[in-house]
């Protein structure tokens, strides 16, 4: 008998670890009939390459959704771009935050004159017209980023939500701006190919959810038997998305697991 309460007291502390948002869920509404375009509407090796306006402008005109990823730059200021360092995009050494925001304007994107965006920028170009999720990319303090992206996302009047790997930032608008959808971004990493760390290890199972209680979850859609996924969507009723998909087949397989999609490679069938 023992055995049995042991394992039920374990059971019931790890779903109350890994369960979203359960009460004043907001409105997600606004996000659903859309498909995402990851790092907007992108061809690395033509005009429009990833995180640039050229691809965010492709994306609005063509109706889709739009991820984006969010840093910081040396002076503070909320840059688009994905990668931590400057190397595969730009060809230059360097980290993001090495950089001021008018020293970043003298690289350009992949094969194209395209430089790396302002968040600002950005948002007062989609102005509303298409939703966003908003990815916050942590290099550095949690709290920083999310100070600095947040004074712009906050001033925003489409519908977005906000995303990321790093639990600290899903906590912050938790903390901050609890009105606003939030998500966990997860994988499993070993699986991805990469060295499951401790951190990472708590993320893929979702056994930081308890810090932050994001309202989805943001699955590598090739890991969608996850169980920890599988209990936020089916026991809890959290929003799920996938990404990224790359083909119609991936999509079709990915749509009776998810409930939103982050594409890229191709162009899905738009249901909004």
């Amino acid at each position: 008998m023992w055995f049995l309460a042991v394992l039920a007291v374990l059971i019931i502390l790890y779903l109350g670890m890994i369960a979203p948002r359960m009460g004043k869920r907001p409105d997600y509404s606004a996000l659903f009939g859309w498909h995402y375009a990851h790092r907007g509407l992108h061809d690395n090796e033509g005009e429009a390459p990833e995180n640039s306006m050229a691809a965010f402008r492709k994306a609005v005109e063509a109706g889709y959704g739009i991820e984006l990823d969010v840093q910081l730059s040396k002076d503070r200021i909320p840059v688009v771009f994905h990668d931590e360092t400057l190397k595969r995009v730009c060809g230059a050494e360097g980290k993001v935050r090495d950089y001021t925001y008018e020293e970043l304007k003298q690289f350009t994107l992949c094969q194209s004159q395209e430089q790396i965006p302002r968040l600002a920028d950005f948002l007062e170009m989609v102005d509303g017209r298409v939703p966003l999720i908003i990815e916050i990319k942590i290099h550095e303090r949690a709290s920083v980023v999310c100070e600095k992206a947040d004074a712009l996302i906050r001033e925003y009047k489409g519908a977005y939500c906000i995303e990321s790997f790093h639990p600290m930032a899903v906590k912050w608008y938790r903390e901050h701006r609890p009105e606003v959808i939030r998500g966990q971004l997860s994988a499993n990493f070993k699986k991805s190919g990469k060295e499951e760390t401790a951190a990472m290890f708590l993320v893929h199972y979702l056994l930081t959810n308890f810090l932050c209680r994001p309202d989805f979850i943001a699955f590598d859609h090739h890991h969608k038997n996850s169980f920890s996924r599988v209990v936020n969507r089916y026991l809890f009723g959290a929003l799920s998305v996938a990404w990224t998909i790359r083909s119609q087949e991936e999509l079709a397989q990915a749509e009776p697991a998810f409930d939103l999609f982050i594409f890229e490679g191709f162009l899905p069938e738009r249901s909004n």
